[in-house]
C-alpha cells in the first residue's frame, strides 16, 4: 500500500464516527406513542444530544425512570432553552415516541410540559429544530 492510500484510510476511520447520526426512524418506533408524568431527577446538557431523566411510579407501584432524548445543546441555546429551563425535582408531562428495543426507557421525538403549562420540544432522536414557548 501506498503511504497516501494508508494516510487516506487512517483519516477516514478517525472522522467518520464523527458524521455518523442515527435517524428518528433507526431508534424510535413511529407506531408507539406514549405520554407520561413524572419527576425530573437528572438533566445531561451534552452532545450530541441533552438527556433529561423522569421518573414515574406505574400504576403497579413500580417506579420506572425514562431517558428523554432532546436536540443538541446549541440548537436548544438558540431556541431559547439554558441548562434551567428543567429543574431535577420539576414535574413534568412527556410525549413522545418510545424506543423500538423493548426493555430500553428511552424517549424520543417529545415534548415535555411543565405543570405551569410551558411546553419544551426537545426533538431529539435525530429530528430538528428544539423550542420552548408559553401556552
Amino acid at each position: 500500500m501506498t503511504r497516501t492510500l494508508i494516510t487516506g484510510l487512517l483519516a477516514l476511520a478517525i472522522t467518520a464516527p464523527v458524521v455518523a447520526h442515527h435517524s428518528i426512524s433507526a431508534e424510535f418506533d413511529m407506531n408507539k406513542p406514549v405520554t407520561f408524568t413524572g419527576t425530573v431527577t437528572k438533566i445531561e446538557w451534552t452532545n450530541p444530544h441533552i438527556y433529561t431523566h423522569v421518573e414515574v411510579k406505574e400504576p403497579d407501584g413500580k417506579v420506572v425512570e425514562y431517558r428523554v432524548e432532546g436536540g443538541p445543546p446549541n440548537a436548544l441555546y438558540r431556541a431559547g432553552w439554558r441548562k434551567d429551563t428543567l429543574k431535577v425535582g420539576d414535574k413534568v408531562t412527556v410525549s413522545g415516541l418510545r424506543a423500538k428495543i423493548a426493555t430500553s426507557t428511552n424517549i424520543g421525538v417529545a415534548t415535555v410540559t411543565t405543570a405551569d403549562g410551558k411546553r419544551v420540544f426537545a426533538t431529539g432522536g435525530g429530528g430538528g429544530a428544539a423550542a420552548a414557548q408559553q401556552q
